[in-house]
Order: structure tokens, then C-alpha cells, then sequence
């Protein structure tokens, strides 16, 4: 019989403010604000016989430079059907409905999702988590769900689990 638990991740210095706006449709936008997000993450997986399922420090360590990376940025989503963005020199413009903005190339990350939401931040941090092998490669662990709120008592997440077979 397989022993298996869940870690849980919830630290605080796993976090990070930046600034963005939702895009609801081809003509609704929120203005752009910022929030203070937090990011956690559950691992389930296999006790080995060490009596650990994997070096978790490793997982603490890798969301704690995803956030890092986000802080104090502007982000944009790269994939919106909505948003047309065109790197300058120094800036992107992006074009939504009737609106033209600009935003420094050296404050503003464009992220390959379709809307920055918490939905599409968790996703984003766990397929970024998903690309390495400590992850990936290891069969003990079952299921990878990454939260991420922007508030007190909201959160979005996003589920792997390893197909049996």
C-alpha cells in the first residue's frame, strides 16, 4: 500500500505586487490597478522511503523566484485576442477598443496568457513549474494545484494530475 500526503506551501514572502487590468470583452476593460498577490501551492505525492515525498525547500525556493520575477511589473497578456500590443524602442503600445497605452518596456512584462486574472496567473505558475524535471520527471508526485489570490478571500487555481496508467 502507496503512503501518500499533501504538502502544503503558504509563505508569506510567497507573494508579489503588480499592476494590471482585466479584460471582460472586445470593449470592457477595468482601469489599470495593482494588487498584492499571494501564491501557495499543495503537492501530492508518494512518501519515499527517506519519509519525504520530494525536497520541498527545492518548490519554496522555485515560487519564491516566479514571484520575484513579477514584482513590480506592469503585466500584460500577451495572448488576449482583445489587446494588440507592438514593442518600440522603449515602450509597448497597446491598443484595446478605442484606447492607446504605453508602458515602459523596463517596468512591464508581457506574460503568455490570455488575460492577467488569478485564474490565468495559476496557470501560468504552474506550467512554469511544470517545466522542470524535478517536477515533471518525478512519478511519486500525483497532483500539483497552485493557488493565487489578490485578496483576502479570493483565489484562483490550477490542477495537474498525472495520468495513471
Amino acid at each position: 500500500m502507496k503512503n501518500i500526503t499533501t504538502i502544503d506551501i503558504e509563505k508569506e514572502y510567497l507573494h508579489f505586487s503588480s499592476a494590471h487590468f482585466t479584460i471582460f470583452s472586445a470593449d470592457e476593460r477595468e482601469r489599470l490597478h495593482g494588487h498584492n498577490f499571494f501564491v501557495s501551492a499543495s503537492v501530492t505525492a508518494e512518501v519515499q522511503d527517506d519519509g519525504m515525498c520530494f525536497n520541498y525547500n527545492h518548490l519554496k525556493q522555485t515560487l519564491r523566484r516566479q514571484c520575484e520575477a513579477l514584482d513590480e511589473y506592469v503585466l500584460l497578456p500577451k495572448h488576449s485576442p482583445h489587446l494588440n500590443i507592438v514593442e518600440g524602442p522603449v515602450y509597448f503600445k497597446a491598443d484595446f477598443a478605442e484606447d492607446t497605452m504605453f508602458f515602459m518596456k523596463n517596468e512591464t512584462l508581457l506574460l503568455p496568457v490570455v488575460n492577467v486574472t488569478i485564474e490565468e496567473l495559476a496557470r501560468y505558475f504552474l506550467a512554469e513549474l511544470r517545466t522542470n524535471p524535478i517536477y515533471s520527471d518525478n512519478d511519486a508526485i500525483h497532483e500539483m494545484v497552485i493557488r493565487v489570490s489578490s485578496g483576502p478571500g479570493q483565489w484562483g487555481s490550477a490542477r495537474w494530475e498525472r495520468a495513471s496508467g
